[in-house]
């Protein structure tokens, strides 16, 4: 199948190493809304085209997967692009999601295509085990922990702050809460005793730490809710041991059936978080080909999507191998 990804920052060079992983995927070209001839690529002899191009494309790729931002970029493109291709996207305001399903649902049946929104491990992964656990134990309740690993989201917003050069924020469960929850206490657990907040922060020379630290505590909506450490490094210490983007976290269930208890635990440890979302976006780019070609349109989660539809093995291949 042709793909075509739209957006070249961390997550399109994630789906771009995801494509060249999966054999029956063909990247076809990057589209970018930055000058085409800045944006260098690492798979040899293929374009980089404006967005512009896209409308005269249609015939050339079967899925586009959208590697746009959440906040301002997806809620315009997967809509616009549903209307022209079969699109993927890793929409995740987790509160916007029945506004953006429904504005993608239009356009992707009024054009005979399949638009698969909010593809990644959460929403995505941890939304699947979330459904499977309620199915499967009606009685109970689910937990989710994120990290320890970096927000990139949390961390722009400290590196907006006057004085900071540069930043990075860990999500950081608190092992107390993850050990109460694993022996099945079904806890009833604040914000602030479920996850903490580690920032390590780069600021310019003469800059008033003392203030930094007390902006970056009582920021509302990001670090107020949450203890949060702020420990101020140099920019030689962030580059050397704060240069990746690992992330991870768990789904945890713990149900009853009768007087018996269960607890249904999913993890991921992650060294990269764009990649393995973007090797997410991959598979599910496989299911809206497939979906597609068998005549179905519209906007779809993983909710909606088949198991077999993300692999690349026939029926027969996997009833023998994973069944």
């Amino acid at each position: 199948m042709k793909i075509g990804i739209v957006g070249y920052g961390n997550l399109g060079r994630g789906v771009e190493k995801a494509i060249s992983a999966n054999e029956d995927q063909e990247l076809v070209a990057v589209f970018t809304r930055r000058d085409p001839g800045s944006v260098k690529i690492a798979t040899a002899g293929v374009p980089v085209y404006h967005t512009d191009k896209l409308e005269e494309m249609r015939s050339e790729i079967d899925v586009l997967i959208l590697c746009g931002g959440s906040a301002t970029d997806l809620p315009e493109m997967t809509p616009k692009y549903a209307a022209m291709y079969n699109v993927i996207d890793s929409f995740d305001t987790h509160a916007n999601i029945p506004a953006h399903f429904a504005n993608v649902d239009a356009a992707s049946r009024a054009a005979g295509k399949i638009g698969i929104i909010s593809c990644g491990w959460d929403p995505g992964m941890f939304s699947l085990n979330r459904l499977y656990a309620h199915s499967i134990l009606p009685d109970g309740q689910d937990y989710t922990f994120w990290g320890r690993g970096v927000s990139q989201g949390h961390s722009d917003a400290i590196r907006r702050i006057d004085g900071v050069l540069d930043a990075r924020q860990y999500t950081v469960p608190v092992p107390e809460a993850l050990e109460r929850v694993r022996k099945g206490e079904n806890p009833a657990l604040t914000t602030r005793q479920k996850h903490t907040r580690e920032c390590f922060v780069v600021t310019a020379e003469g800059a008033d730490k003392a203030k930094i630290e007390e902006q970056i505590k009582t920021m509302p909506n990001y670090f107020s809710d949450y203890d949060t450490t702020v420990t101020f490094i140099s920019q030689e210490e962030l580059n050397e041991k704060h240069a990746g983007l690992p992330h991870g976290g768990s789904v945890i269930y713990s149900g009853q059936t009768g007087e018996n208890h269960h607890v249904i635990e999913y993890r991921l440890q992650l060294d990269s978080n764009p990649e393995f979302t973007g090797s997410i976006l991959a598979a599910c780019a496989r299911a809206a080909y497939r979906m597609n070609q068998e005549g179905l349109s519209g906007a779809k989660t993983l909710f909606d999507v088949a198991p077999a539809y993300l692999s690349p093995c026939s029926g027969e291949e996997l009833r023998k191998h994973f069944l």
